[in-house]
């Protein structure tokens, strides 16, 4: 067995209805001006929002505790700058993030803007890695999907450029994850069915990852599970709380596979066409996973084969199986299967390939000369 290291700098709490709780037992971490970073709508609408700012004002240490709702649901870059210059205008010195993964990542993104001296585009296109300057923050999710309160990254979009990339590195781990599965429970469908897809694509590209461990595989292979059984369960019943709770859990164990095992090709091609789309995360991923299995095969095709079993309890005889049977999932769940369904035409792919950042070397198949533009022209 090769030696490996396993990083999980978040505190994390996790069950139902926790929230007041785990604020009350942490109030420590929340001091002076405390900035609440949220895409607001059905927060504000249900409540939650009001009940979490009065929370937090009431933690000894608190100053005071102000809110920035500017977040779109795929976040620009401009709406975190000015977020950043909100924050640095009102002296923040604490950052909750609160929302689907959207908010925790532009939570994340501001709180590296508003420590540092330097712009965010420093970050966003010179890649320089944040320090020890960023802002604290803790991560509060409403969706089960991106384990963005347990991840490294802040994934943002530059609506002007349509570059969708990310800013990256240790000093983004939130202090503080609260996962109370009771937020998901008013989320609706479409997003059900594309945050949930997304927990199925950690699991499965950390799985695949070269730099998956032991730990790591273990995990995959729960989640999996959990997506196989209990993701068709909410697309049957959207009020089914085991089902929301089973979720939640498996979102959460996929953002500290994030963090250990990264993940492959999908992720990486999904941010041009969520880019040139404005889709969301799990909508792109699901469109672009026949393709990249098909590809996937040679190279990890007794992983992926296991994977189908894991997921549908299908013993697939071929490739042919594998696409067929991930097909019929992502049918099953109201999600498109190609990018032409999206909006993306063979000439728009043509441009894809040369838009991919980041490194795609964790993934099998990145061997293979002109991969990317493969399984873009192939999921069209």
């Amino acid at each position: 067995m090769k030696a490996y290291q396993l990083s999980v700098p978040t505190k994390v709490f996790f069950g139902r209805d926790i929230l007041e709780e785990v604020i009350s037992e942490q109030k420590q971490l929340f001091k002076g001006t405390v900035l609440i970073v949220t895409t607001g709508r059905s927060l504000i609408r249900l409540g939650y929002l009001k009940n979490l700012k009065e929370l937090v004002q009431g933690m000894p240490d608190v100053d005071r505790v102000i809110v920035y709702d500017k977040i779109s649901a795929n976040p620009k870059l401009d709406e975190v700058i000015k977020g950043t210059d909100f924050g640095k205008k009102e002296g923040a010195e604490f950052v909750i993030g609160f929302g689907g993964g959207s908010a925790l990542d532009a939570a994340k993104a501001i709180a590296v803007g508003i420590g540092h001296e330097e712009s965010l585009e420093e970050f966003f296109y010179g890649k320089k890695e944040p320090t020890g300057k960023t802002l604290p923050v803790a991560a509060i999710p409403t969706t089960a999907g991106t384990g963005s309160e347990l991840s490294k990254a802040a994934i943002i979009t530059d609506d002007l450029r349509k570059i969708k990339s990310g800013i990256r590195g240790v000093a983004l781990y939130p202090k503080l994850a609260i996962v109370d599965s009771r937020f998901t429970e008013t989320v609706p469908f479409n997003v059900t069915m594309e945050t949930g897809f997304d927990v199925l694509a950690h699991a499965v590209e950390s799985y695949i990852s070269k730099a998956a461990t032991p730990y790591t595989e273990m995990q995959s292979e729960y989640a999996i599970k959990i997506v196989g059984q209990y993701l068709p369960r909410l697309a049957d019943n959207l009020q089914d709380r085991e089902a929301r709770e089973k979720m939640c859990f498996a979102s959460m164990i996929m953002g500290i596979n994030l963090g250990n095992a990264s993940t492959c090709l999908p992720h990486r091609m999904q941010y041009p066409v969520g880019a040139h789309t404005d889709t969301s995360h799990g909508k792109g991923l699901a469109a672009l996973f026949p393709a990249w299995m098909f590809y996937e095969y040679p190279y990890a095709g007794d992983k992926i084969d296991k994977i189908i079993h894991l997921l549908m309890g299908i013993n697939c005889k071929d490739v042919t199986d594998v696409v067929e049977s991930i097909n019929k999932f992502i049918k099953g769940l109201g999600l498109s299967v190609s990018l032409n369904e999206l909006g993306i035409t063979e000439a728009v792919a043509g441009r894809l390939a040369g838009e991919v950042t980041g490194n795609i070397l964790n993934d099998p198949a990145a061997q293979e000369d002109g991969i990317i533009g493969k399984i873009y022209k192939r999921a069209i």
